[in-house]
């Protein structure tokens, strides 16, 4: 079982930098993929995912460049850096976790059996 909460969202304006932070609880925590999420209406849209060892990451087209997700292992936690911020980036953002996604399926929501509450980002122009 894995418990996340997000922090570090904010207002902040365009061309601005937040960076989010996802505490997990759990001891085996270092053995999970985990993965941002931003909700559109009713999706959730693929940001960046992590694997368990953060030798390999992912990113969503729209953030390639300008955000880049890492982790501690021995703190729990996983971080976005989000920089050049757009206001298209609004959002909540959702972590998320799974002991099982493979590298292809990264992005699918449906792969994960663990979510935070979220955390609202709003960039203004």
């Amino acid at each position: 079982q894995v418990q996340l909460v997000e922090s570090g969202g904010g207002l902040v304006q365009a061309g601005g930098s937040l960076r989010l932070s996802c505490t997990a609880s759990g001891r085996t925590f270092s053995r999970y993929t985990v993965a941002w999420f931003r909700q559109e209406g009713k999706e959730r849209m693929f940001v960046a995912g992590i694997k368990w060892s953060g030798a390999t990451t992912l990113y969503g087209d729209s953030v390639k460049g300008r955000f880049t997700v890492s982790r501690d292992n021995a703190k729990n936690m996983v971080y976005l850096q989000m920089n050049s911020l757009k206001p298209e980036d609004t959002g909540v953002y959702y972590c998320a976790a799974s002991a099982t996604v493979i590298n292809s399926a990264m992005r699918a929501p449906s792969q994960y059996a663990y979510w935070g509450q979220g955390t609202q980002v709003t960039v203004s122009s």
